[in-house]
């Protein structure tokens, strides 16, 4: 049984190594060409500048391939790094680790090729500019890895602690927190990377406002980085409080819709968060004299956006902490794991909806500041209908919960 029970640990091992290089690959790719699209756009408007522009796009393709080192670094560690306890719970440990880290470098690897794009396009406009734009672009691509960064911390938790003498519990918890991390980074790793790369193109239409442009894109960021700061406090809850007292079934299902909940539901708060901020980027550089109406609008479209993710760490709670009678196995355990991923897939739109509001509000204050109370009202309006479909995936999680 001890030979067994070695080769689950091997196989999640190797298959968490695989889902961290293959999954974390995605972004950082993806990220990579966009620059690179933009630097061929960039020289072909600016063809003198060939030089300065092929260098930006090397720089940032080096930040965009952070989160692909990242998943890289887990990968080899779950292949080569021996010892730890045998354990089906160690097996679900590494596989969620690779989980966490290979979805986890999804949005950042996207979300910082937006800024190195921008600065090489921005590049072929004020080439005099170009210590500027490697600035703010740096900047802006370091704080699109932190969602990547922060599955990278639960990675390596959950290969290097030794979880092997809990419950069995400690199974799906240990699989949820991984996924709920990874699932929960993606989003905001590309929201971030909106500001980033408004604030570039923004640099370059207004260059003397250099360090306002930056100010917004960091504060911008830092709330699309909520959903994802949402997703690691679920998977840090399912890693280390005790469900023992819990029957085994369905508590197992509901620890991994718990992770589930959350993690799918931050990635629409994420997106939608970002288009928000990027549009008050560019709307602080098309009209400097609005920047503290385009603040307001941004911040409150922001915060009305990071609802479903809100509504999914709700239903992460509830089912995380409910008490669960142990009878009719299959049937509670498949209402209560279908019950997070109910809450957790209906966010994503909801999210990313009330985002484009935002977004189109933002920028349209920027350009008509004289209708920022219609716009307000207008972007509120729009956002609470489109804030009625997570409700509803949310009232159907509740009944899945407490009525089946």
């Amino acid at each position: 049984m001890s030979i067994e029970i070695e080769a689950w640990v091997k196989l999640a091992a190797f298959a968490g190594a695989g889902f961290s290089m293959g999954l974390g690959a995605i972004g950082a790719a993806v990220g990579e060409g966009y620059a690179a699209a933009k630097a061929n756009a960039a020289i072909s408007e600016k063809p003198d500048s060939s030089g300065d522009i092929v260098k930006m796009m090397l720089v940032g393709q080096a930040i965009a391939e952070t989160a692909a080192i990242f998943a890289l670094v887990i990968a080899v560690l779950l292949l080569f790094a021996g010892g730890g306890a045998v354990s089906i719970i160690t097996a679900s440990a590494l596989m969620g680790a690779g989980l966490s880290m290979g979805l986890g470098a999804i949005g950042s690897g996207v979300g910082a090729g937006l800024p190195a794009g921008q600065a090489c396009a921005g590049l072929a406009r004020q080439p005099e500019l170009s210590r500027n734009f490697t600035t703010t672009m740096l900047i802006g691509a370091a704080v699109s890895q932190t969602p990547a960064i922060f599955a990278m911390v639960i990675a390596f938790m959950l290969m290097f602690i030794n979880f092997a003498g809990g419950s069995l519990h400690m199974v799906a918890a240990l699989f949820g927190a991984g996924l709920c991390m990874g699932f929960g980074a993606i989003g905001s790793g590309v929201g971030s990377g909106f500001p980033a790369g408004e604030a570039c193109a923004g640099l370059a239409r207004q260059p003397a406002m250099g360090g306002q442009l930056t100010t917004n894109m960091l504060i911008g960021a830092a709330v699309s980085q909520t959903p994802a700061i949402f997703a690691m406090v679920v998977a840090f809850m399912l890693m280390f409080m005790n469900f023992s007292n819990l029957p085994l079934h369905p508590a197992s299902a509901a620890l991994l819709g718990a992770g589930l909940a959350t993690g799918l539901a931050a990635i629409g708060s994420g997106v939608g968060s970002g288009l928000a901020a990027g549009a008050g980027c560019e709307g602080w550089a098309r009209n400097p004299l609005t920047t503290g109406n385009v603040l307001v609008i941004m911040l409150v479209g922001q915060a009305v956006s990071q609802t479903p993710s809100i509504f999914g760490l709700l239903i992460s709670f509830v089912l995380m902490f409910k008490s669960y009678p142990a009878t009719e196995v299959f049937l509670a355990s498949t209402a209560v794991l279908s019950a997070g991923l109910c809450m957790g897939l209906g966010g994503i739109g909801s999210g990313v909806g009330n985002g484009m509001t935002a977004q189109s509000a933002v920028s349209w204050v920027a350009r008509n500041v004289e209708q920022e109370g219609v716009l307000m009202r207008t972007m509120l309006v729009g956002q609470a209908v489109s804030q009625s479909t997570a409700i509803y995936a949310m009232v159907i999680a509740l009944a899945l919960i407490f009525l089946v």
